[in-house]
């Protein structure tokens, strides 16, 4: 049947072309014109019950009408007979079709590089090129960032490599199979890097933290047969080390999250070493918002993860603060981004604070956060009373295990107050502009109070305000004498690391002198105003 029609067609065109060459000279393009509209129309297939074709043939048809070769011309006089149109029988019903443009692969994945840098020509597909548990000899690739000095930073970055090409992923091996026929890359003689995938190097921690091994195999065979394809990218890392505490849980994995994978807009899977329930059940609209897939316990999963991409550990930078970086952070992200992207997994709309005098007789929300450990603030009841004196709606609450609630509490205010601690942390859900109040204890805690808190609430386009206790201040005056480093030398203190620290100074709770303190209630009304 699609002969007949080929026929037709062709036939139809010759007719055309004859007539046209036979028209009388002295008629114009207008008059033929109009003499063809004075035929009778011709059909362009016969009615023929043999040719009425189904739908579905006519769709595959019709394209390639459009690619017929066209017919030759014959001399005057010739009778040309459907289908006889001089070509050798094996190639008249020959249809020519473009030749079809090379495939360059599904959509890469988006961004890549060193901390969400470039995952080069990875593809999302498991194609016989290389992809997820590919056969084929896909572009194998490892490359690790292990600059971890930062000057006048304390704490060192730990490694964080990137993968690229035939990735399989055996949780119960804890290792991390690359097809890599060439063998090269940044690994040991015996083809092997051993990496521990926590967000901060503390050679106190790190034992603890699961090991991972990438290991360069050279064929597919060579590596265990994948039980799932992934099309998205991998990320592997630990919530060891000093998770459960609100501010490392920020530092050490969903601020290094962020930086690394939200590039990834979802299409991210997540595998946690040092897996617990509890962390990941607490942090659930987080890990929502940076993926789109449930995190895998790379602790007790016993399939074989196959993927094109793929980290191994998160890129960090300081505490509580994100700058740019060529490699660990390339798009340039700031803390006022993670900002925006917290507020949103935890769906808090408010983004900027109250304006003094906008509504009449409206009062600034303050949110006093409350220890039950140390650091306590002995007189919070008098420090409530002299803000609500001088104009605010004061709020106190301790922070808990519930951090969506305690998040809307915090976004609801416009001024924060705290004793330095990781309640502090909290402010990461503050409206942009807020004002952030740090009470710093007595013992040369400035560096610590700025680095942690200070500077990180500027970098979120906080406004800032601190207050230093004096010695009269302080319950350590109640438990040592005047004459101990606690009051002659605290920074001796500081060099005798962090236990030293955690047994003195880190152990005082505070009573503020209100008529000292009630001025820098007053600025946090200044600094609402600006």
């Amino acid at each position: 049947e699609l002969d007949g029609v080929l026929a037709a067609v062709q036939a139809a065109g010759r007719r055309r072309r004859q007539e046209a060459a036979h028209a009388p000279p002295g008629l114009r393009l207008q008059d033929r014109a109009q003499e063809a509209r004075r035929r009778p129309p011709r059909r362009l297939l016969p009615r023929a019950p043999h040719l009425r074709l189904p739908r579905q043939a006519l769709r595959h048809l019709l394209p390639r009408l459009r690619h017929v070769r066209p017919a030759p011309e014959h001399p005057a006089g010739v009778v040309v007979r459907p289908g006889d149109d001089g070509c050798h029988p094996s190639r008249r019903h020959h249809i020519h079709r473009p030749r079809e443009r090379q495939r360059r692969g599904s959509r890469r994945f988006p961004g890549g590089g060193a901390g969400g840098g470039r995952l080069s020509r990875a593809r999302r597909t498991g194609a016989a090129e290389g992809g997820a548990g590919g056969d084929g000899a896909a572009l194998a690739k490892m490359s690790c960032d292990e600059n971890g000095v930062d000057e006048g930073f304390p704490y060192a970055r730990p490694s964080v490599c990137e993968l690229s090409g035939d990735i399989r992923i055996s949780p119960k091996q804890k290792t991390m199979y690359l097809v890599n026929p060439s063998g090269a890359g940044g690994f040991d003689e015996n083809g092997e890097k051993r990496l521990r995938p926590y967000a901060r190097k503390d050679d106190f921690l790190l034992p603890a933290v699961v090991e991972v091994t990438v290991k360069s195999v050279p064929s597919a065979a060579a590596a265990p047969q994948c039980t799932k394809k992934h099309r998205v990218p991998a990320v592997v890392f630990s919530v060891a080390g000093y998770t459960d505490n609100f501010f490392h849980d920020n530092t050490d994995a969903l601020i290094p999250l962020f930086l690394t994978a939200s590039h990834l807009k979802g299409e991210v899977q997540l595998l946690i070493t040092n897996y617990k329930p509890w962390w990941v059940q607490k942090y659930t609209p987080v890990l929502r918002k940076l993926s789109n897939y449930d995190p895998i316990n790379f602790d007790a999963d016993a399939g074989v993860h196959c993927f094109a991409a793929g980290f191994l550990g998160l890129y960090r930078d300081r505490d509580l603060i994100i700058s740019p970086h060529p490699t660990r952070n390339p798009r340039n992200y700031t803390m006022v981004d993670y900002n925006r992207f917290i507020r949103s997994a935890y769906a808090l709309r408010r983004d900027r604070p109250s304006a003094l005098g906008e509504v009449p007789g409206m009062r600034p929300q303050m949110l006093i956060i409350s220890r039950g450990g140390t650091r306590k603030l002995l007189n919070l009841e008098e420090v409530a009373a002299a803000a609500t004196e001088l104009g605010f709606n004061v709020t106190v609450a301790e922070a808990g295990a519930d951090v969506p609630a305690f998040a809307a509490l915090v976004n609801a205010a416009d001024v924060l107050l705290a004793v330095h601690g990781a309640g502090l942390t909290n402010q990461i859900f503050l409206p942009t502009q807020a004002v952030v109040v740090q009470i710093v204890p007595w013992g040369n805690m400035d560096w610590m109070a700025t680095n942690f808190y200070g500077q990180p609430a500027r970098e979120m386009q906080l406004r800032y305000v601190e207050y230093y206790v004096d010695e009269e201040e302080t319950s350590l005056k109640d438990k040592y004498p005047r004459e101990h480093l606690v009051f002659s030398d605290p920074k001796a203190l500081h060099k005798q690391g962090w236990q030293a620290l955690a047994e003195t100074i880190m152990k005082q709770d505070v009573k503020v002198n209100l008529t000292r303190f009630r001025p820098f209630l007053l600025q946090a009304i200044d600094k609402l105003q600006e």
